[in-house]
């Protein structure tokens, strides 16, 4: 019996898609860590299953927004299950079982193969097991390497044991883009350290450009010969970069709570710096949120809606997709008829893919907001960055979610977990075209 119920699951599987199957993974993985983080092992001060819930939907999505804060709570054996699920959450279920299998030298059967294909967004099997190769040498140097350069800041203050562990843990949460500290007070103590303002966002900055653009630029090393997806997110990501720090340090620079504090240029131009990465991607903070002008509020939502690159352990609509939107802006004002980029064309089939993409992802934020402002009366623009902060998996908060209640706590952890996987589903089936039966006459429709 117990042979024949397994056959049957498997057949199930087998003809679910495979974007699917994998979003079903990562809900496993959330149920199965839950009770892990409510043993007695894993904390030190008690809290409720739906606090265990909440963190672990936040730590498999690579979120980072708590409704408890870790260093009270969880014991050092609950840090590490923390950081086990940043891992898996980050890098992929799939890709993480096929890195296993082949670090013990077992055959990947199509059907791995498949399921790899749609997480890593290839469009070919063959190239998945030589990227998955590419991923583990890039993920593993990027996490020691992070790890080697913070050690010198926190082994003198904690000791080589106590210091290499918070070294690991924030490199890993860094290059995962989860934005989780193991120190009471987060990375606030070190706004002004140097080696914190360079090696944790440019882990943050390596993690968010996605697996297959990280595998061309090893592998391949020439702008010419890189492909038009990792020029777009290249490109992308500098613009977004340049704007995000000159903006802060514009908006931010006499605000007495943030950036007027600091009577040095350099200082504040380090924050602005590390300020103006983390919103698109990771959740890490040096100033306090909630103490930003509503102008800097709103430029952070918009960066964290737009979010990192596909396949990479961000979330958001993606920066790909906001640079297929400029052009066929661009486009539309040239009246032209095609959209060119890096002497290469993007077609229709593309626009309308984005197009969709984006009404779906901003209809699920709006409706976040809607609800949670039903049952939370409070400032309408510190709620709207909460779920802005959930879709992109960023983890900044304004202070909302720890005082929702059982039904907003429900509303922000599905946008987590839709922000993680909901645009690889959409995708998939976005990307399945059926072909008309019937062929209607054209009609105008008068727009604007």
């Amino acid at each position: 019996m117990a042979g024949e119920f397994r056959q049957s699951l498997s057949r199930l599987v087998l003809r679910l898609p495979p974007p699917l199957v994998l979003a079903a993974f990562n809900a496993i993985l959330i149920l199965a860590a839950t009770p892990v983080l409510m043993l007695p092992a894993s904390q030190i001060t008690p809290f409720s299953w739906g606090d265990a819930l909440f963190t672990s939907v936040s730590a498999v999505t690579v979120t980072g927004l708590g409704v408890i804060a870790l260093s009270d709570h969880l014991s050092t054996f609950g840090h590490v299950v923390i950081l086990v699920l940043i891992q898996l959450g980050g890098l992929g279920l799939m890709t993480f079982a096929v890195l296993v299998l082949s670090a013990l030298g077992l055959p990947i059967g199509l059907t791995h193969s498949a399921y790899l294909k749609e997480d890593l967004n290839q469009t070919s099997v063959r190239r998945v097991i030589a990227l998955v190769a590419v991923i583990l040498r890039v993920v593993v140097g990027c996490e020691l390497v992070g790890t080697v350069l913070l050690a010198f800041v926190f082994v003198p203050e904690f000791g080589f044991g106590p210091g290499l562990w918070h070294a690991g843990f924030h490199a890993v949460s860094a290059f995962m883009n989860a934005g989780y500290s193991s120190l009471p007070t987060g990375l606030v103590p070190y706004m002004t350290s140097p080696v914190i303002n360079l090696v944790v966002p440019l882990l943050i900055i390596i993690g968010g450009l996605g697996y297959g653009v990280l595998s061309e630029i090893v592998t391949v090393r020439s702008w010419q010969r890189l492909s038009l997806h990792a020029k777009l997110m290249l490109v992308g990501t500098l613009v977004l970069l340049v704007l995000g720090v000159t903006l802060f340090a514009a908006l931010e620079w006499s605000n007495p709570r943030t950036l007027g504090q600091f009577d040095s240029v350099v200082d504040k131009l380090e924050v602005s710096w590390f300020q103006g990465v983390n919103p698109r991607t990771s959740g890490f903070t040096t100033l306090d949120t909630a103490a930003m002008e509503d102008s800097t509020t709103m430029l952070f939502m918009g960066m964290m809606v737009v979010g990192a690159g596909p396949t990479s352990t961000g979330g958001g609509i993606k920066v790909t997709t906001l640079m297929v939107m400029l052009l066929a802006t661009v486009a539309f004002f040239r009246r032209q008829t095609e959209l060119h980029a890096f002497g290469r064309s993007i077609g229709l089939e593309e626009v309308l893919k984005v197009m969709a993409l984006t009404s779906i992802s901003l209809a699920v934020i709006f409706v976040a907001i809607f609800l949670l402002s039903l049952t939370h009366q409070g400032v309408l623009l510190d709620v709207a960055f909460e779920v802005a902060s959930a879709f992109g998996t960023t983890g900044l908060s304004r202070g909302v979610t720890p005082h929702l209640d059982g039904f907003g706590r429900a509303v922000i952890m599905a946008v987590m977990f839709l922000g993680r996987v909901g645009p690889l589903t959409l995708g998939f089936f976005l990307a399945t075209q059926a072909q008309p039966r019937v062929r209607y006459p054209g009609a105008q429709v008068f727009l604007g």
